[in-house]
């Protein structure tokens, strides 16, 4: 099982669902991508899945041409802007998925708040991709 994960950036959202899926099941390959990659991992994302025991700082930020050559069984934008420019994988995705969330990265406000902006997006992303996890890709497997 092979499964992308776009975003605009590939510093936070995408980097987040990558997390989740990768700790779901070690087996199935993840990676992750950004259609204006940022090169760097945002540091509030980071932090927010450490707090649940998830390393993601060992990550890459990706620009997504370095897998549009390749074969894959999901598709997924969690961003719009993502969703809006997501390159054309003709014949070679199975099935391509929408899933958006809110950017953290751009909550303004205390230290506290934009935090907790970290946390609520966070929670968003693993509870929709354990949904997706356990009522669609397992029975793949």
């Amino acid at each position: 099982m092979k499964i992308l994960i776009l975003c605009t950036g590939n510093s936070c959202r995408s980097q987040m669902a990558h997390g989740f899926l990768q700790s779901f099941n070690p087996d199935i390959a993840v990676c992750s991508a950004g259609t204006e990659a940022s090169g760097k991992l945002n540091p509030g994302a980071v932090k927010a899945m450490a707090e649940v025991g998830i390393d993601i700082s060992h990550h890459t930020s990706d620009p997504v041409g370095k897998y549009l050559n390749d074969a894959w069984d999901y598709v997924i934008t969690v961003c719009g802007g993502a969703n809006e420019v997501c390159p054309a994988f003709t014949g070679k995705v199975k099935k391509r998925l929408h899933i958006g969330f809110d950017d953290p990265s751009h909550a303004v406000g205390t230290p506290e708040f934009i935090e907790s902006e970290f946390r609520r997006v966070r929670h968003e992303i693993k509870e929709a991709f354990r949904k997706l996890y356990d009522e669609e890709i397992k029975a793949q497997l």
